[in-house]
């Protein structure tokens, strides 16, 4: 892994490029996120004149890419994937996904707060912009609110549960004591304080953006509930499409939903092998009980958690660097955070541009939790970092000399970066890192839920038989079907459960894309015979940066 050998940008490269800075335009919270900061100061139009834009824009780099000539491999990679984002963005345009774009997870009501977490605030500019991005928040919100009414018109909308999560979501954001009232009243850069002037402007708009999730919950709760379908399933067609998004590779989805039946079964043989290890003849819930009781994989605080998290991950890079992978210096550098919110989840934000602001991985603790388990979450530092999303997403910064910036900053599916660090977990295994029979117990319990979610959100979206044959997929079967499948709490079960309804296609990705993975790895094994090298695997691998399933398998087999 190495920035050597600088290749000249060709003209694919600068369509690549030009789509970057169109993006960045059209949708400056992606600015941020990469580190481009020329418009952190506002937002993107969520109107549905927002949206045209968006979709005119696609389809103008789409003529561009289909007019011009590849002269490289790496110009095939870029075409390809670019265009195939593109046109996943037309398709969904066109069948009114952005309508309908309401979820408990990943959609505008949660990402509009969330990219507050990622601008800087160390000096009283950082402070300025911020506050002019919060000036911006409530038009942006009445942008998305119009959508929405829009979705309404054309009878695209969120199921019913979706909205009614998201009220409650958004009535916290809005509350007195809610994130704008605490992110105002901690504002002050690492020099002192701010000016009197700035400070009272920042409480201004605090106040104001706060107000807006007000009007956006007013509106789901009095309009949008009330006319959201009951049905929590999306459908075939678009999940299909769906699905496509969050792999970058067509899959059949009724072979796909049997092999997860016969996964989650030999990964529930497998853990009750490795329960029996912990204390002969316990059961799986048995093993767990008694793991739960034992002080020494406990931790107690946030603070606590933080500190095992970044001791763990810096070990894994140092003995790695060592070992296993080429590991620059940039990337050796991982922060592992708290996150603002209390929403619950585990998330790697990555490296700007320029490692300014390095890959950090990210831990919103649920409201009440104050306990963790560290034989529950040692394979979760290694799947958020090294060798997983940090591994594969810093080399893809970290290799510019070769990778245009949508490449290395930009592209990608979650079937690729989840199913990598879910293949992670099992190198780790491999590698010796989870011989503890408590630690691969922890691993496998993640592991089995991936499985689970194959078949719940597969079976729940296209309603199919349940493996039984008792009946259709229901969302209150899948309550039931995931909690007998998770050692985790009520809380946990419905927050995730409620994620799969509302963001239909991406939680099987992981599995499936550690399936792809494999399968890759054994193929390319296959055909180079005794000159295989895992190293030389990984490395060509991850040098080609984020990129659609169907692509990385081109790349590697062609």
């Amino acid at each position: 892994m190495t920035t050597d050998n600088q290749r000249t940008p060709t003209a694919i490269d600068r369509i690549a490029e030009d789509w970057v800075d169109t993006l960045v335009d059209i949708d400056p919270t992606v600015g941020t996120y990469i580190g481009r900061t020329e418009a952190d100061g506002r937002f993107g139009d969520y109107s549905p004149d927002g949206l045209d834009r968006s979709v005119d824009a696609a389809r103008a780099f789409i003529a561009r890419l289909d007019a011009a000539t590849a002269v490289d491999d790496v110009d095939v990679v870029t075409r390809t994937d670019l265009r195939s984002s593109l046109a996943l963005d037309v398709e969904s345009a066109e069948a009114g996904l952005p309508l309908r774009d309401l979820n408990v997870i990943a959609s505008p009501a949660q990402g509009i707060r969330e990219i507050f977490d990622l601008m800087p605030t160390a000096t009283v500019a950082d402070w300025d912009t911020v506050s002019t991005r919060l000036g911006a928040l409530p038009a942006a919100i009445d942008g998305y609110i119009q959508t929405l009414r829009l979705g309404m018109e054309r009878g695209s909308m969120p199921a019913r549960r979706q909205v009614q999560e998201v009220i409650l979501q958004a009535r916290r954001h809005a509350a007195n004591d809610g994130f704008f009232a605490e992110f105002a009243a901690s504002a002050g850069p690492d020099t002192g304080s701010l000016p009197a002037s700035l400070a009272t402007d920042l409480g201004t708009r605090a106040r104001a953006a706060a107000a807006a999730y007000g009007t956006l919950a007013e509106f789901l709760g009095t309009e949008l509930e009330g006319r959201a379908p009951t049905r929590d399933a999306i459908g075939r067609d678009l999940y299909a499409l769906q699905s496509r998004r969050f792999l970058g590779a067509t899959i059949d989805l009724d072979e796909t939903y049997d092999w997860g039946v016969q996964e989650l079964a030999r990964m529930t043989l497998e853990q009750e092998g490795i329960a029996d290890q912990i204390k002969p003849g316990a059961s799986v819930l048995e093993a767990i009980a008694f793991l739960d009781t034992d002080p020494r994989r406990k931790l107690h605080g946030t603070a606590a958690l933080q500190e095992w998290m970044q001791e763990t991950s810096d070990r894994a890079v140092a003995e790695l660097s060592d070992t296993q992978f080429d590991i620059p210096d940039e990337i050796k550098r991982l922060e592992c955070m708290i996150a603002p919110t209390q929403e619950g989840g585990i998330y790697y934000t990555g490296p700007t541009d320029d490692f300014s602001r390095p890959g950090r991985m990210w831990w919103s603790v649920p409201v009440g939790v104050t306990e963790f388990d560290t034989w529950r979450e040692l394979t979760t530092v290694y799947h958020e970092g090294v060798p997983g999303h940090h591994l594969q997403i810093g080399q893809a910064v970290y290799n510019r000399a070769k990778l245009n910036t949508w490449r290395r900053q930009l592209a990608g599916t979650s079937g690729h970066a989840e199913g990598w660090a879910l293949y992670a977990e099992r190198l780790m295994e491999q590698l010796g890192y989870l011989d503890d029979p408590a630690d691969r117990l922890g691993m496998l319990d993640g592991q089995r839920m991936r499985a689970a979610r194959v078949v719940l959100d597969i079976g729940v979206h296209l309603e199919k038989q349940l493996p039984d044959g008792s009946g259709p997929w229901t969302a209150e079967y899948a309550f039931d079907f995931l909690g007998r499948n998770v050692n985790m709490n009520a809380g946990f079960v419905k927050f995730e459960v409620n994620r799969y309804l509302g963001w239909p296609g991406q939680a099987p990705s992981y599995k499936v894309g550690q399936r792809i993975w494999e399968e890759l790895r054994d193929t390319y094994a296959a055909r180079e015979g005794d000159a295989f090298s895992i190293k030389e695997f990984h490395r060509k691998a991850l040098d080609l940066g984020g990129v659609g399933l169907d692509t990385l398998r081109a790349a590697m087999l062609g």
